[in-house]
């Protein structure tokens, strides 16, 4: 699993500038669909037959490992100890999914401090149901704005992560509203 790049660059301080990134240059020639970025945790169910018969959980590469060379994140098997993103698979209906492998993200009220305020647990599959934004601004000033204001899709009244966008060739950029720093 590819890491998703951060539409501008960064400062020393870690929050973005006013500096597009040349790999991200799609996004501000205006392609690709603003969907929300959900603040959860990233897993992978595999469906067969309308029934989940895997869950998986990202891991990301320690220091050591980046060190070496791999930067990218990759998924494991969930365990025991996992009981929040069990508790997400379980309450998530995959009945009508299609056969396969689907990216999701376990959102609730034991994950990440449940910023979207939900009252069960569940996993929103990435090419399935993220909420999409229309007229999102692709600019430094307008994006800024827009996320200070604008309200979860998913869960109105709260304030979303970010923004994901989505090429239609797969490739993905993201932007959350933390990068901009206080």
């Amino acid at each position: 699993m590819e890491k998703i790049p951060t539409i501008f660059e960064r400062d020393g301080r870690f929050h973005v500038v006013d500096r597009p990134r040349a790999d991200c240059g799609w996004v501000f020639d205006g392609v690709g669909a603003a969907t929300e970025k959900l603040d959860g945790t990233n897993v992978r169910l595999t469906v067969r037959c309308g029934t989940l018969v895997r869950v998986e959980k990202r891991r990301n590469p320690s220091r050591e490992q980046k060190q070496r060379g791999i930067v990218d994140g990759w998924y494991v098997d969930a365990g025991a100890e996992d009981k929040w993103i069990t508790a997400a698979a379980d309450g998530t209906d995959v009945s009508a999914w299609p056969d396969g492998e689907h990216s999701c993200e376990a959102i609730g009220p034991r994950v990440q401090g449940n910023p979207l305020g939900l009252a069960a647990h569940v996993c929103v599959p990435f090419n399935l149901s993220v909420p999409v934004y229309a007229d999102v601004p692709r600019d430094f000033a307008g994006l800024r704005a827009f996320l200070a204001t604008v309200d979860s899709a998913y869960a109105p009244g709260r304030p979303p992560e970010g923004i994901v966008f989505h090429h239609p060739d797969g490739r993905r950029a993201k932007i959350k509203r933390k990068d901009f720093g206080p």
